[in-house]
């Protein structure tokens, strides 16, 4: 562990000495050649707790959003890509600092068992060498994409738990009163959905943690890529959890009359692709709110000619 910081610092040295021979204030395509540089040592040095975060993101469908965040990130520094030309180099240190405090946080975490730590300690390494070149000013003027990145680190169990638990008993009452609508018999017994005379689990088909997440990234990519009022954006990512629950529940009571109707390969494939189609429709209802809050005339955008630009 000792020989990668040292490692860290000697690749900062020596990236960081031609960059700062250009004597420019203001950032330059070699700026950021060089911070991505450096950000690729970070990787490399911390390179078992990114791996662990990739495995996360492969095997368990609940983590699946992890693929997302990056996207989200390019998009949040895309809109505010004129932004670039208005960054002074300055606070550098800054960057060499979070380098230690996130290479404390992971290393205490692999040698403590804890999770969270681990990765989150790997990602500020990496984000403390882009800073380490571009400077305090780029985290600031750039901060919803430097905060997007908390998704990448991999919810704890418990957490998730306590989460999944409500999330799906609110889900399978719901979805069972709307299938009651539809003239559609079931009954809950115990941790079961009992349909058709087939038992569905309230777990594998009412488990939304998989999409509560992704519908979050949304909320985030919708609020802070539009020129929204921040009294709009708090409100569009206070709705998202709300609308999380909407499309579950849209999800779920097809998925659970497949299961009861249809073979279980096709209701499972239903299952696995479903969720993402809810995506589209979680933008469109975020969307819909900043319609009813113009059609209200109350004011949405910070500036007036903003929305011809958005």
């Amino acid at each position: 562990m000792d020989k990668s910081i040292s490692g860290i610092l000697a690749a900062e040295y020596f990236i960081l000495m031609p960059v700062r021979m250009l004597r420019s204030e203001r950032l330059t395509g070699w700026h950021v050649a060089a911070a991505l540089v450096l950000a690729a040592v970070g990787v490399f040095a911390t390179f078992d707790a990114w791996a662990d975060i990739l495995r996360y993101a492969y095997v368990d469908e609940e983590y699946s959003h992890i693929f997302i965040v990056p996207v989200v990130a390019v998009w949040m520094l895309w809109v505010r890509r004129m932004r670039f030309r208005h960054c002074k180099i300055s606070g550098t240190i800054f960057g060499p600092l979070l380098v230690a405090i996130g290479w404390f946080g992971t290393s205490y975490g692999l040698h403590h068992y804890h999770q969270a730590l681990w990765h989150g300690g790997a990602l500020l390494v990496v984000i403390g060498c882009l800073l380490s070149v571009l400077g305090k000013n780029v985290l600031f003027r750039f901060f919803p994409a430097f905060a997007v990145l908390v998704f990448l680190i991999p919810v704890p169990g418990l957490i998730r738990q306590a989460i999944a638990l409500p999330l799906q008993t609110w889900t399978a009452s719901i979805a069972q009163a709307c299938l009651e609508v539809l003239n559609v018999t079931t009954e809950v017994s115990e941790n079961r959905i009992i349909i058709n005379g087939q038992p569905v689990t309230i777990a594998e088909t009412c488990n939304g943690m998989r999409m509560v997440f992704p519908l979050i990234l949304v909320g985030f990519a919708f609020s802070f890529g539009l020129p929204l009022r921040q009294s709009v954006r708090m409100t569009v990512l206070l709705f998202s959890p709300i609308a999380g629950i909407v499309c579950n529940v849209v999800r779920t009571v097809p998925t659970i009359w497949i299961y009861g109707n249809q073979p279980r390969d096709i209701a499972d494939t239903f299952h696995t692709y479903s969720g993402w189609f809810m995506l589209p429709i979680a933008f469109l209802l975020l969307l819909g709110i900043i319609r009813l809050l113009r059609w209200a005339m109350l004011p949405v955008t910070r500036y007036p000619l903003a929305s011809q630009y958005a």
